[in-house]
């Protein structure tokens, strides 16, 4: 039998591949990319590197000059002779796909598809999204991240406008090969064609190159294959566990496990956005604080525009880089992809850059009834003087904000009591709201809630009839 120790790391590998169905894969190169300031140079140059194959899944690709920028590179590489394939999402990005953006890369000669159309047979269907953002160059170098295509990333220095802080990794060898597993998986289930023959780099792309051990770890609607991972390393954390996410409404069962966690003695933080680029989800985000700081988590928000990475470091031992938010949406809902990684070196990267982030972060603590201005979510600290003193309530409640905000500077910290009660004022008067309309107007939720009846009616009726004719097309065969 192996030794104590020997047991518990294989019992733990074992645990990990059940949980997320990814084998830990050694012989890689990994480096952590710290926003769009190393991230799009580094795909940029390879890009214009690759040699075979371009693989792009992306979210977002906005319609500005970000986005039109990296369709151009690919469209060049295309006429250069590169396979190229773009697979994006039809909702995320809707207007770059009207406004005929991607028609360059396909007269170049590549291939572009839509992740998941809405289809009448499926409806419910229609509402996951293809999340991930995946770029993989010649089948083993590839690029997992929080960061889409768009100028956000880049912000607007000449305008005062700051970029968003995010983060993603550039691996090489056998894991790139598995991330291209997993497009080709997406990108099949996306169209109709023969499956990718495997060209002669596909081979090469397995043999190791390097001493870092990846697991790949892709989920798709129902899945959960992250969120049975991030509950099992909440369980075996012992010494510290450090989240940064955009949009966190974590499941009860993930809070618990954190609160437990912090318990049990673990240092456990996570940090999240102020201001957020989707507002309701930081209110509701703050009515989730309570419970995890009576039990010792350590809650921050992030003093900039917008915090947008997804990461995860734990034990310095252990990291995880993706595309996955700890929310249902993406737990169990979209397709998403994520790297886990098992070196003392990237995951004292990733606490370097954690804790460089704190700096620029308010702590959340626990407060007795002080009176404290919250500011709203999509309210920036910039907030123009002249444009708040338009009246007399718009200087006071300009003044209440920078006496808020000058505070949260000096201590590094602010109570929990005014954040909590705005988010729950928030989220009732919304809730009230919605009653009203209903009271009154009850046609204007009448209306929607016929059609999307009508839709998901017709759908089934339609995908009853095509099963009966396969049942009957195989009973006659």
């Amino acid at each position: 039998m192996p030794p104590r120790n020997e047991l518990t790391r294989l019992m733990a590998d074992h645990a990990f591949l059940r949980a997320t169905g990814a084998p830990l894969i050694p012989g890689n190169t990994l480096q952590v990319l710290r926003d769009a300031g190393e991230n799009y140079p580094a795909w940029e140059a390879a890009i214009a590197e690759a040699r075979q194959t371009i693989d792009l899944e992306m979210y977002i690709i906005a319609d500005d000059l970000t986005g039109r920028h990296f369709i151009d590179l690919l469209a060049a590489r295309a006429r250069a002779g590169v396979h190229v394939r773009l697979l994006y999402d039809w909702l995320g990005c809707l207007r770059a796909s009207w406004a005929g953006r991607f028609r360059p890369l396909i007269a170049a000669g590549g291939e572009v598809r839509a992740s998941n159309r809405p289809r009448l047979s499926e409806p419910a269907a229609s509402l996951s999204r293809d999340h991930r953002k995946l770029l993989i160059v010649d089948g083993h170098i590839a690029f997992v991240s929080g960061l889409c295509l768009g100028n956000a990333w880049l912000g607007d220095p000449a305008h005062g406008k700051p970029p968003w802080r995010d983060t993603g990794v550039r691996m090489q060898g056998p894991a790139g090969a598995a991330a291209r597993t997993l497009f080709e998986e997406t990108w099949q289930d996306s169209g109709d064609g023969p499956a990718e023959t495997r060209d002669a780099h596909d081979t090469a792309a397995a043999a190791p190159v390097g001493s870092v051990a990846v697991r790949v770890v892709g989920t798709s609607p129902a899945a959960g294959n992250l969120y049975r991972q991030d509950l099992l390393v909440a369980a075996l954390a012992r010494e510290t566990l450090w989240l940064t996410d955009a949009y966190f409404i974590g499941p009860s069962a993930y809070r618990e496990a954190l609160r437990n966690a912090a318990r049990d003695g673990v240092d456990v933080r996570m940090l999240v956005p102020r201001s957020s680029d989707l507002p309701w989800i930081a209110t509701v985000s703050r009515t989730l604080y309570r419970p995890l700081l009576e039990a010792g988590v350590r809650v921050f928000e992030w003093n900039g525009p917008m915090i947008h990475a997804k990461s995860a470091v734990a034990d310095g031992r252990w990291a995880r880089v993706g595309s996955s938010n700890l929310n249902l949406a993406s737990l169990l809902g979209n397709w998403e992809i994520d790297v886990t990684v098992e070196n003392a070196d990237v995951a004292e990267t990733l606490e370097e850059h954690f804790l460089q982030d704190l700096r620029q972060s308010t702590e959340i603590l626990m407060g007795r009834r002080q009176r404290v201005v919250l500011s709203h979510p999509r309210r920036r600290l910039g907030l123009p003087l002249r444009a708040a003193a338009r009246s007399a309530r718009g200087a006071v409640r300009y003044a209440a904000l920078l006496g808020g905000t000058v505070g949260a500077a000096v201590g590094g910290h602010r109570p929990l009591d005014a954040t909590e009660a705005g988010a729950l004022a928030g989220v009732g008067l919304f809730l009230l709201a919605n009653a009203a309309v209903a009271w009154f107007y009850p046609q204007f939720l009448a209306i929607p809630v016929a059609i999307i009846s009508a839709w998901m009616g017709f759908s089934l009726l339609y995908k009853a009839a095509w099963l009966r004719r396969r049942n009957h097309r195989a009973g006659g065969s």
